[in-house]
């Protein structure tokens, strides 16, 4: 039984969803997995862990600044163990970015740290314009306009393949 550490970033609550399925199919081989907000474990004690894996929410383009201090502060730990990353963006819902090779905000992250996570995933995201605040909710249709996405205003699309994340959750339990 390993013992694994899931720490993330969120903007709107869907990589924390994505989170909890992960959790939920590596628990179901017999590992205990803390779940955990970048910004509680800032300064945690990454050593106890056994695998740590980082996830991050895209928002115009860019991963949470949380999360590449957090990165940088534990790069050192996080290449001596048995780490993976995932980033979520609505922008990964088109097949030529869905993959952490073709994925822009990854290989812009990757190329930025010194972490050289063991696994990487890239997995699409949700719209739910309800919930934004009126700016965002401008903004994100702009950009949905521009790259062929959903603007309905009242429209919550999510565009995650969950079996995606699955095997991903079960990538992380055997590795």
């Amino acid at each position: 039984m390993a013992r694994i550490l899931i720490v993330y970033s969120t903007t709107d609550g869907h990589t924390r969803e994505i989170c909890n399925r992960l959790r939920k199919v590596i628990e179901q081989h017999e590992h205990q997995v803390t779940l955990a907000p970048i910004a509680e474990v800032a300064d945690a004690d990454l050593e106890p862990c056994d695998k740590v894996v980082v996830g991050a929410s895209i928002r115009y383009g860019k991963h949470s600044p949380l999360v590449v201090d957090f990165i940088e502060r534990n790069a050192q730990v996080l290449n001596r163990k048995t780490s993976a990353f995932f980033s979520v963006s609505v922008v990964a819902r088109k097949p030529e970015k869905n993959q952490p090779h073709t994925n822009p905000y990854v290989r812009r992250l990757l190329g930025k740290i010194s972490w050289r996570p063991r696994e990487v995933a890239v997995f699409a995201g949700k719209i739910d314009y309800p919930s934004y605040g009126f700016l965002d909710r401008m903004i994100i249709r702009g950009i949905m306009w521009l790259t062929g996405g959903p603007t309905d205003p009242k429209a919550v699309v999510e565009f995650t393949d969950w079996r995606q994340v699955e095997a991903f959750g079960g990538l992380i339990a055997r590795m």
